[in-house]
């Protein structure tokens, strides 16, 4: 006989309600499509009622399943039983998690759901205020100054003006003065050979550069500086910048970072402070020069690391003093305190004459500099003049090494001048060349201590001794120093000199204080 082979076409799945699940064929074609076209059923089952676009196949007829239609009723029965196996591994999951894993997801569920219909503002409350009111306190309202109100007595409001060179003889406010102010130390500020040299680099490269190193700020000049630098500090390799105050404090935060350690003197110029809070970093301040109050710290920080030995070892830790501090003429005992320096930071607008700063020391650490430090990388390199300037003070000072002897001696001289003044306290070295002079006993107001020490300065200044008070930014210093006046010595002063603006000052002191 003949077998009778429906079209696939032809072939109606609806939904049974006691037989198998969308398929309208009879129980044992359905497990022939289970098993296989050659399968046969067991025992033959009454087929349900035909119902439209139904088959209806004879019971006593053989019908070969189609091979499409066994490969999509084993993939239906595969996708089933794989959405079955997803739910119970879901449910076993949920059994085999932590007590916390589920509250805390519990938690993030509720808000997410919280943010998703909270608002994000809050409406403002109505106002019953009238127009009239509201224009009333409209024109009540006084807004706070832009900047706090500064006396016209302030210091710096009411500057010298100096007229020519400030050498070693100096013109301020008309009147000439033998200059104990400015830091000209080996007096190369008006020396003929350092200004024919930035004159010559003036016509060859013009003023300024006009952008910073890595953008066609780089000159043939800055090269040869940093070499010149690099071998009369015997380091492998320096760095210039072209402002001064931010040499240290574009170095500081290159390499200290936040969560880095850094132990500081509390005697620190301005310009470190700026360079620690640019780095955000943990500051640690010990006594001004005191060794061991320095290593009272570096025990206790050692005990901290024992703590957490994981983050001590991901942990930087610095220390950073200055070799004259600015703000108390004191030399740091670089020999008590450490034998390597990785880092040394100087500027060029004292001893050199110029303007900038550098900073030596290996190769790889001054490297650093070059992409992270932002006086470096985002400022107008230093002028080409300057850069030459700078190297032929260098000459100057290499070929005349006795100029230092010169210069120590001096600062002795006026140093030891300078004791047993009535009132007056002098605070630095003997072989510093800037030093200070504080009042022995203040008058427990900062202002009228300044007052006095501007006074001593006045009337020195009308003798013809140019002296300076140190100038600090009283509400950004952080630790102030008191008040005092800034005595500096260079080589161009001649014993007479010196003399003399010893001898004023205590005849000067000696009329205001006592």
């Amino acid at each position: 006989m003949d077998t009778w082979r429906p079209p696939v076409q032809g072939i109606c799945l609806p939904r049974s309600a006691s037989g198998p699940a969308r398929t309208g064929l009879s129980p044992s074609l359905t497990a022939q499509a289970r098993g296989g076209g050659d399968q046969r059923a067991a025992a033959p089952a009454q087929a349900p009622p035909p119902r439209a676009r139904d088959v209806t196949v004879p019971r006593h007829a053989r019908v070969d399943v189609p091979v499409a239609f066994r490969k999509e009723a084993q993939r239906l029965t595969m996708a089933n039983a794989a959405e079955q196996w997803v739910l119970v591994e879901m449910v076993q999951a949920l059994y085999e998690a932590p007590a916390y894993h589920l509250i805390l997801e519990g938690i993030l569920i509720l808000w997410i759901i919280r943010l998703l219909f909270s608002k994000t503002y809050k409406l403002q409350e109505r106002s019953d205020l009238t127009l009239k009111e509201k224009e009333e306190l409209i024109e009540e309202w006084q807004p706070e100054p832009l900047v706090p109100p500064v006396s016209k007595d302030h210091p710096a409001l009411n500057y010298n003006i100096v007229s020519g060179p400030p050498s070693h003889n100096i013109v301020v406010n008309g009147k000439e003065c033998i200059n104990f102010a400015s830091f000209n130390f080996l007096g190369l500020l008006d020396n003929p050979r350092v200004k024919a040299a930035a004159l010559a680099s003036l016509k060859k490269y013009g003023v300024g550069t006009c952008g910073p190193r890595g953008f066609y700020g780089t000159f043939d000049v800055h090269l040869d500086l940093e070499d010149r630098l690099a071998k009369f500090m015997k380091t492998e390799e320096a760095i210039i910048y072209s402002y001064g105050f931010a040499t240290i404090a574009s170095a500081i935060p290159a390499y200290s970072k936040r969560g880095d350690i850094v132990f500081v003197d509390r005697a620190a110029c301005f310009a470190i402070q700026k360079g620690l809070q640019a780095s955000r970093s943990d500051i640690k301040i010990f006594k001004h020069n005191d060794m061991a109050d320095l290593e009272r710290l570096l025990k206790e920080q050692e005990i901290e690391d024992q703590k957490n030995p994981r983050k001590a070892r991901v942990t930087r830790r610095f220390i950073v003093v200055e070799g004259i501090y600015m703000n108390t003429g004191t030399i740091c005992p670089l020999p008590e305190l450490i034998d390597d320096i990785d880092l040394i930071s100087a500027n060029m607008e004292n001893a050199l004459a110029s303007v900038g700063g550098f900073c030596c020391g290996r190769s790889f650490v001054i490297d650093h500099q070059r992409l992270s430090g932002q006086g470096y990388c985002f400022s107008a390199s230093l002028p080409p003049l300057l850069a030459a300037a700078a190297i032929e003070a260098l000459n100057i000072m290499e070929e005349n090494p006795g100029i230092f002897a010169v210069l120590k001696e001096k600062c002795r001289k006026i140093h030891k001048a300078l004791q047993g003044i009535s009132g007056l306290r002098v605070m630095g070295e003997s072989f510093s060349p800037a030093f200070h002079l504080h009042l022995e006993e203040s008058t427990g107001s900062r202002e009228k201590d300044v007052k006095l020490l501007q006074e001593i300065v006045n009337q020195c200044m009308n003798r013809s001794i140019a002296l300076t008070q140190a100038r600090y930014l009283d509400k950004e210093e952080k630790c102030l120093p008191p008040p005092s006046i800034r005595v500096v010595v260079t080589v161009e002063q001649t014993e007479d000199e010196l003399e003399r603006a010893a001898a004023t000052i205590k005849e000067v002191a000696q009329a205001v204080l006592l």
